[in-house]
């Protein structure tokens, strides 16, 4: 999908938005792809989106405590034609955020042009936006991504190393999100990555340990005509399994597409369609900023599971300026159920139409 592609909207320069701009041809999320590694984590540029994301549980003397970074790519179909290397072909933007015990959410933000303080590889997961950066490197028990984010409020600098397999969503890392074969996304997970490394809060720094969730997706069309937004949750289970589902909803709230993995951990992948993945609100938060009401508190069905959301705070709202205004909740919870973990829900839509 992944979820976050109504973020990346173009940042449009007065230069070219003069001028008409010529059809852009994008590439097409396929099922026949056949995704190979280390090369997939790194970009794709032909595509119209893509995202490198990642959240976390952290746990600390006070409580849970929870990470969130993204890396967005956009390709906004504007000045290809231009031999400039630093030509508004390609975007960048990033959000970082914390959510800390009995504290408000901190949140940052950063948005750049390629090869103009920002950049990223095609050969393997290397991107950054001046200091913040995400970078994949080493192989088996040295594998690991390193998170850096320098902000004036707060910063981390953390190392997340494998302990099971990558997952790859949907069929082989093709993940359908609507009922035509285009609404698609090539999507991978990496559940259940441990965490080490250190918080910087009021210019003092603290050691942090955890588990963490990376994902990665990149897609040209993902929402259907009708859509208006999504829920998605990613959870690292207690007994070391993972659970990740989604759907996509219309403006009366109705399920238009849903699915869901649940790896074991014993390392057995179940799917389940979409008449088998079911989200229904239990108790909403309305945010003081926008008057958008979010089901915080979520009853998600997955086949025989069914599982209920418990945010951490319900406070935990993002509100973005760059490179265009827009508002989700984005938290860490704990679930209950046949199920337990902790892991991040995301709501997007809820403050208006996601325009993509």
């Amino acid at each position: 999908m992944r979820r976050r592609s109504f973020l990346l909207a173009p940042l449009l320069l007065p230069a070219f938005t003069a001028a008409k701009q010529p059809a852009v041809r994008y590439a097409a999320a396929s099922r026949a792809t056949r995704l190979a590694f280390p090369r997939d984590h790194g970009a794709h540029p032909d595509f119209r989106t893509e995202w490198w994301y990642v959240t976390g549980a952290l746990d600390t003397a006070q409580g849970d405590a929870g990470f969130q970074l993204t890396f967005f790519r956009s390709r906004p179909g504007l000045a290809e034609d231009l031999a400039s290397p630093i030509a508004a072909s390609q975007i960048l933007f990033a959000h970082a955020a914390l959510t800390l015990p009995g504290k408000p959410l901190l949140h940052a933000e950063r948005a750049g042009r390629a090869n103009l303080g920002a950049g990223f590889s095609s050969a393997d997961c290397d991107v950054h936006i001046g200091a913040w950066s995400m970078r994949r490197s080493g192989t088996g028990a040295a594998e690991q991504f390193r998170l850096k984010v320098a902000d004036a409020a707060f910063g981390f600098d953390l190392q997340l190393a494998p302990t099971q397999p990558l997952l790859l969503q949907g069929e082989n890392g093709w993940s359908q999100k609507g009922p035509r074969p285009e609404l698609a996304s090539h999507y991978v997970s990496w559940p259940q990555l441990q965490v080490a490394g250190n918080l910087t809060l009021d210019g003092r720094r603290q050691p942090a340990a955890g588990r963490a969730w990376f994902d990665h997706e990149w897609s040209s069309e993902v929402l259907a005509a009708g859509g208006v937004g999504w829920d998605w949750i990613g959870v690292n289970l207690d007994d070391g399994g993972a659970l990740m589902a989604f759907r996509i909803r219309d403006a009366a709230g109705a399920t238009l597409y849903a699915h869901a993995a649940l790896r074991d951990a014993a390392g057995r992948l179940t799917q389940f369609g979409a008449g088998e993945v079911s989200f229904t609100p239990v108790r909403h938060w309305p945010s003081p900023r926008n008057g958008a009401r979010y089901p915080v508190q979520m009853a998600i069905r997955c086949g025989p599971h069914t599982i209920e959301t418990m945010p951490v705070q319900d406070a935990q709202e993002i509100s973005a300026h760059r490179p265009l205004p827009v508002s989700y909740w984005e938290g860490l919870v704990k679930i209950r159920g046949t199920l337990s973990g902790r892991g991040y829900l995301e709501l997007t839509g809820y403050a208006g139409a996601l325009k993509l």
